[in-house]
């Protein structure tokens, strides 16, 4: 019991789920979100995706953040905590909290940069043989062999000031900060994408519901998108949750991370489909790193005000991956803290070296060097990929779902949905749901959660 007197808490329940929101609203979130709407469907899309938050989503999270506060003990800790036998399953969470960091903090460091760019200059130079000068920019930039790693750093740096700092000294107070921050940016960028000639036709594209778009690529694509948007499957909520008093509800405040977290999303789709819709069109929208670094800067050029909105969406990217970032790092200091008894700044140091290692290999893998690691797929058997895509398909496609689909057969069929359902109700807030979201937790989510690793490992496509 001393221990669990000493431990960190929120101070707030606020703070606690402005923090865990900044967890699940990631990149993906803003540069993955727009592209999916638009290339699934759009109003068809969005409807899928919500439902799939409600009824797959927010049981998952609550599993999570009920194994957390029932244990107050980190990934590892909770799971030998509840039964010693399951204790690997924390040990996929911090494994992939590990690898996604150290790509995490990569990508961190590309955003910094851009948002230097648009603070200084916004000059991208040229590009020879009629090559696109944001292509040939980006492209440049991530194959040189020392710049990258040094943004990264600097990035790197600012998550360890604010995780040294404590749970309610360090994440949650600049976590009330941020995710305020973020939202004024977003919305600011949500009105004046909607100043623009032309976007009542991109607005229409994305509601515009067709029956024929309800089908099975759609869901599979709003099942991917929602499951891994939400930071379910790694252990982050476990972490989160063990520093939530007994008083406060856990159903309550997972459906509000969920709703941010959506909210987030559908207004980055807001922001984003009616630009690219005015001045690309339906074949210019596009997902990831490429297109929110080469496409959208290209986009932004064409606008008025052009190099104000990039610096804006380039800020809001960095809001959005620090708040995230330093989710995984402090699920990655509680497991160091608490199972080694080190200090949070030796976790932290302790932690950085081992990570440098492997956030170099995915940096110097884009361009700068050749390295290649085997993936196996049902597709093509046996390969080798470059070491970024490797490390995205290892954490994306296998590892984050095995880890939900570990902590839902726990909570429904090993400790039991009745055991965590008391933990829910602790606060004394009575839990109505509860057996909709057992059902969930026991059925359901496990079912999707297969599908969702047949279609990422059995067709070696990403859902991502």
């Amino acid at each position: 019991m001393e221990q669990k007197q000493k431990r960190s808490q929120w101070a707030s329940n606020l703070g606690f789920i402005l923090a865990a929101a900044g967890s699940a609203v990631g990149l993906g979130n803003i540069w993955k979100f727009p592209g999916k709407v638009a290339a699934n469907g759009g109003g068809a899309f969005l409807i899928c995706y919500i439902l799939i938050v409600a009824f797959i989503g927010f049981p998952v999270m609550l599993a999570e953040l009920s194994i957390g506060r029932s244990t107050q003990k980190n990934v590892i800790g909770a799971f030998r905590q509840l039964n010693r036998h399951w204790s690997f399953a924390g040990g996929i969470g911090v494994l992939t909290l590990f690898v996604i960091l150290s790509y995490y903090t990569i990508v961190g460091g590309w955003v910094m940069k851009y948002v230097w760019v648009y603070l200084s200059s916004a000059d991208f130079g040229s590009a020879a043989d009629g090559a696109s000068v944001f292509t040939a920019y980006f492209s440049g930039f991530i194959s040189k062999p020392v710049e990258p790693l040094l943004w990264a750093a600097a990035f790197f740096s600012m998550c360890i000031y604010v995780v040294v700092h404590g749970v309610s000294g360090g994440i949650e107070r600049v976590s009330k900060i941020l995710m305020p921050g973020l939202f004024v940016l977003l919305l600011g960028i949500v009105i004046y994408a909607f100043t623009l000639d032309g976007a009542k036709e991109g607005l229409g594209f994305m509601l515009r519901v067709d029956p024929a778009h309800f089908n099975g690529d759609t869901v599979v694509a709003a099942l991917g998108q929602a499951f891994f948007s939400l930071s379910v499957g790694m252990g982050i909520m476990v972490t989160y949750g063990s520093y939530v008093p007994k008083t406060e509800s856990l159903a309550k405040s997972a459906g509000c991370i969920c709703v941010l977290d959506s909210l987030v999303a559908i207004l980055s789709g807001l922001a984003i489909i009616p630009v690219v819709y005015l001045t690309a069109g339906p074949e210019g929208m596009g997902m990831g790193g490429g297109f929110a670094f080469m496409a959208l800067p290209e986009i932004f050029s064409r606008l008025p005000g052009g190099r104000f909105l990039g610096f804006a969406f380039f800020l809001l990217l960095f809001l959005a991956a620090l708040t995230s970032a330093i989710s995984i790092l402090e699920s990655c200091i509680a497991w160091l803290t608490e199972e080694f008894h080190l200090s949070r700044l030796k976790a932290t140091l302790f932690l950085a070296v081992p990570m440098s290692v492997l956030s170099a290999g995915y940096s110097l893998s884009q361009g700068a060097v050749d390295i290649r690691l085997p993936w196996f797929d049902f597709t093509n058997g046996l390969h080798r990929i470059p070491m970024n895509a490797a490390m995205e398909k290892f954490t994306d496609n296998l590892m984050i779902p095995l880890g939900a689909l570990c902590f839902c057969l726990f909570t429904g069929w090993i400790w039991g949905t009745k055991n965590a359902s008391r933990e829910l109700e602790t606060s004394g807030h009575p839990f109505a749901l509860k057996k909709i979201w057992a059902f969930s937790v026991r059925f359901m989510a496990p079912a999707v959660i297969v599908v969702i690793l047949y279609f990422t490992l059995g067709k070696g496509q990403g859902l991502s």
